[in-house]
């Protein structure tokens, strides 16, 4: 399967451009196929990268970080994502088949 129901009842698939999940809940419409999942809307996720090993000790001991915010805008249809352009991650206007569960939960 490429998208998961979790216990909450959100539907998580795994991001290449983010290298992390992604999740809706029911307010997408979802087409109810695991296997090739369509969403709509669009999903757009926005947030703070996590900050390194090394940036906490700069904070530590002192220094001032500027945290490093990041979008994702995507489409899932039919087994895909297709990337918008205002993605700041690698993958902005490209299109990727999602990876199988199988894969991404081990990591």
């Amino acid at each position: 399967m490429k998208v998961v129901k979790t216990s909450d009842k959100r539907l998580i698939f795994y991001c290449e451009g983010c290298e992390n999940t992604h999740g809706v809940n029911n307010a997408w419409n979802f087409n109810g196929n695991f296997e090739n999942p369509t969403f709509s809307p669009s999903i757009l996720v926005k947030g703070t990268r996590p900050i390194t090993d090394d940036e906490h000790e700069g904070i530590m001991s002192g220094e001032k970080i500027e945290p490093e915010k990041f979008v994702c805008h995507s489409f899932v249809r039919d087994g895909n994502v297709q990337y918008l352009n205002d993605c700041t991650h690698e993958l902005a206007g490209q299109t990727v088949e999602l990876r199988d569960e199988a894969e991404w939960s081990k990591e």
